[in-house]
């Protein structure tokens, strides 16, 4: 709803995603369209831009590593994003990782829709507490022994820190020229007390749906992690630089209270 919201919101957009519109339904785009006021409040304004910025930053990077020759993307914890149903790059084969019950919901919406799923689109559906990630990728037809980019987008907080670091660490042992982006959330201890106060509110709501929030990062640990991991390039994005890249400088509540960064990882290639 938050990407739909864009579309129609922001000018110009960051995130060309007109999938994104459709894919909620006609009913719920007209809803945006009819009460604008209703998404644009400063906390839902600084959080929209937020995560239209992180999803723009990891296909910015994955068309640099499509330069580079990677031909295979993964996109972890798809969920409802729409890339592969708009994807530039003909040459690249996507693969969607979700949960079976996600993907059954969002195959319903597309058909409901009416979007075709690209035969460049390989659904990988992955339960996680019995399967494992690389096996499933590799039924699926993806090949080990050729670099991929990923893209992992609100799910490393969600997880345990052993979760994360294993994930990463598979992503760490593709060929050179592979890479991540993920966003992450910093501890508390790293936060301004105002700051921290709003981690905190935010923090008991998600809980109390029964999501809590269960790891973080600070910036030069997750540095030291991702280099023992096999990663050799970085990029981090935290709300100035998201503002400075993608809204010229105008945006200055890019992220609000999400605390939230954006890192892209690169082994052997790419990167800053």
């Amino acid at each position: 709803m938050r990407r739909a919201a864009h579309q129609v919101l922001d000018r110009p957009p960051v995130l060309d995603d007109p999938i994104a519109l459709r894919i909620i339904g006609p009913q719920r785009a007209e809803a945006i369209r009819a009460d604008p006021k209703r998404y644009d409040s400063g906390f839902g304004r600084a959080l929209r831009l937020f995560l239209v910025a992180r999803s723009r930053c990891a296909e910015d990077a994955l068309a640099r590593a499509v330069d580079g020759g990677v031909r295979q993307y993964v996109v972890l914890g798809a969920g409802l994003d729409t890339f592969a149903y708009r994807n530039p790059h003909a040459q690249v084969r996507v693969f969607e990782v979700d949960m079976p019950a996600t993907q059954a919901f969002k195959r319903d919406l597309l058909a409901r829709t009416r979007i075709a799923e690209p035969g460049s689109l390989t659904f990988v559906p992955v339960d996680f507490e019995r399967q494992s990630l690389p096996e499933q990728l590799r039924a699926a037809g993806f090949r080990d022994d050729e670099p991929a980019f990923f893209s992992w987008l609100g799910v490393s907080m969600y997880l345990t820190r052993e979760a994360v670091t294993a994930t990463l660490g598979y992503v760490g042992r593709r060929p050179v020229g592979s890479g991540i982006t993920f966003d992450y959330m910093l501890p508390p201890s790293r936060m301004p007390w105002l700051r921290r106060l709003g981690f905190y509110l935010v923090a008991a709501r998600v809980a109390s749906i029964g999501e809590p929030w269960k790891t973080s990062f600070a910036p030069d640990e997750l540095a030291r992690e991702l280099r023992a991991l096999g990663f050799t390039h970085f990029d981090e994005m935290d709300g100035p630089a998201l503002d400075r890249r993608y809204f010229g400088g105008r945006e200055k509540r890019v992220g609000g209270m999400s605390v939230g960064r954006v890192m892209t990882a690169m082994v052997g290639a790419g990167g800053a």
